[in-house]
């Protein structure tokens, strides 16, 4: 068999495959040196795993699991992240190959120095000619051609006015190799406004590999990260505030999301090459917890310093499902107009486990407005059994009229004050810790979160000890969630098929906390 029939690749998208983009005065080659040229994908198309046409004689195939999904996905913005050794190098290049039959594609490709870009282009240079016959690489210009024109430009971004030798230029596609390396958001969000295609067939897409650590983890997490469950495709989001990045007002398009993101986690044993041997986990495994949960579990949870070492999101995150009428139920808040107001909602289920259920966590609300907003999200609940609140929400204001407390038990949103007694917050911190460990006898945790509580998920592990106090959490950091369950656990939840009776009054349903006012 020759080389030529060897290097043959083809990849597809649904069956789609290249449009060969033959000139009139190109000559056309015999079926056995023809190089398919596959057709860009189109948003609403989602790509199938490269290819080749001879099964003998491989030059790449994607592993099966994240890879293949990663070089699948139709999303504007993917990161390809999790444990070392997962393939997300190759992958990253692979991912480029698929549009350079295309005359119109131009792409580029990012590491932050160039001592990393180097190795990325010796890697391109054992893969590229063996799979694009007469694809050329120029040195001088740092940039791979194909034979239709299409161009693959590789270079670096060390320092953020970096960004301004792509002033001007536009590229249909940018992959940033290892994105935690970058401390800040900037370039990522510079290079975005370099996305340009005219060509209908030609979607444009940004890609990047990585691994949890490194200087840019936080804002890396925060933008792909927190938002979604793993592998789900969701809205753009601003990383500052949360909220769904849309179209603005006035605009044909008002109101809806920009584009969608997702995340697509790798692991070691997605990548049989290496972890059939066992070596290279051996390796990961002698490393120390932080490194190896983060290298060898691609745990984006784990940092120095974090108070809940025990969150594990495959163990504490679950999907949501229906919860029976007879589980108690409550919530607990805790109240701030100047930075956050955080609610969430338990369920006690009969093994005492507690489950997460429903979060609400909003800036510059009123208290009152805060008790509609509640009362709202729980219309469908119907046996909340009690509420908890900031007992500091409790204190009078002279003669200006009732506490915030008030005010909001006014509007029907019934709380009793939380217990803030000295030692109250070491004592939370405690049973927190105790909560988040697997039960013995059940053999699951005692406490759990619904998928769609994002923002306690992506908070609570990273909450830093206090340093000064080791035994509490730093109260500087963003914490209003963790205060919220805090109260809830400190509330001694139980589960008690007697606790609710739906025929009762809606006074009587929940226990007195304060004899003066009754409720």
């Amino acid at each position: 068999m020759s080389e030529d029939t060897r290097t043959k690749l083809q990849a597809s998208a649904n069956g789609q495959t290249m449009r060969k983009r033959l000139s009139p005065k190109r000559k056309k080659l015999k079926p056995k040196e023809q190089v398919q040229e596959e057709k860009s994908l189109q948003p609403k198309v989602e790509a199938q795993p490269l290819r080749v046409e001879e099964t003998r004689n491989v030059i790449f195939k994607p592993n099966e699991g994240p890879q293949t999904d990663f070089l699948a996905a139709s999303e504007r913005e993917v990161l390809y992240g999790g444990s070392a050794g997962g393939g997300k190098s190759y992958a990253m290049l692979a991912d480029p190959l698929r549009y350079m039959g295309n005359p119109n594609f131009s792409g580029l490709l990012l590491r932050h120095t160039t001592e990393e870009l180097r190795e990325l282009i010796y890697k391109s240079q054992e893969l590229y000619p063996k799979i694009w016959k007469g694809i050329k690489w120029s040195e001088r210009k740092m940039q791979w051609t194909a034979p239709s024109g299409a161009k693959l430009w590789m270079s670096y971004l060390d320092r953020e006015d970096d960004v301004l030798r792509y002033q001007g230029l536009a590229f249909s596609w940018i992959g940033f190799d290892e994105l935690t390396q970058w401390a800040s958001p900037f370039a990522w969000n510079y290079m975005r406004s370099r996305l340009r295609s005219t060509d209908p067939d030609l979607s444009v897409y940004m890609r990047a590999t990585t691994n949890p650590g490194g200087r840019g983890h936080h804002w890396v997490k925060k933008m792909f990260i927190d938002p979604a469950p793993y592998n789900r495709a969701f809205n753009a989001t601003d990383i500052e505030t949360g909220e769904d990045l849309k179209y603005p007002s006035g605009h044909e398009k008002a109101g809806k999301a920009l584009f969608k993101r997702r995340f697509i986690p790798a692991r070691l044993t997605d990548n049989p090459y290496l972890s059939t041997s066992g070596d290279y986990e051996a390796m990961l495994l002698s490393l120390p917890e932080q490194q190896r949960r983060q290298l060898l579990e691609g745990d984006w949870d784990i940092k120095e310093g974090a108070a809940f070492t025990e969150f594990d999101r495959n163990i504490h995150v679950i999907e949501p499902y229906s919860i029976p009428n007879n589980w108690v139920k409550f919530r607990a808040c805790d109240y701030g107009y100047g930075s956050y107001s955080a609610v969430v909602w338990v369920a006690v289920a009969p093994s005492e486990q507690l489950v997460v259920y429903r979060e609400l966590y909003v800036s510059k609300v009123l208290a009152t407005d805060l008790a509609d907003m509640i009362l709202d999200l729980e219309a469908g609940d119907g046996n909340i059994r009690y509420g908890v609140l900031d007992s500091s929400l409790w204190h009078k204001r002279g003669d200006t009229g009732p506490s915030l407390a008030e005010q909001m038990v006014q509007r029907g949103c019934r709380f009793r004050p939380s217990d803030r007694s000295k030692g109250s917050r070491v004592a939370g911190k405690n049973e927190l810790h105790r909560r988040l460990q697997v039960d013995e006898f059940t053999e699951e945790p005692r406490l759990v979160f619904f998928n769609n509580c994002t923002n306690i998920i992506s908070q609570l592990p990273a909450l830093p000890i206090d340093k000064k106090n080791p035994e509490d959490i730093d109260t500087h950091s963003e914490d209003h969630l963790y205060d919220a369950l805090r109260y809830g656990i400190m509330s001694r939840p139980r589960f008690s098929i007697f606790d609710y009776d739906p025929n009762a009054s809606p006074t009587s349903r929940m226990p007195v906390a304060d004899a003066t006012f009754g409720y």
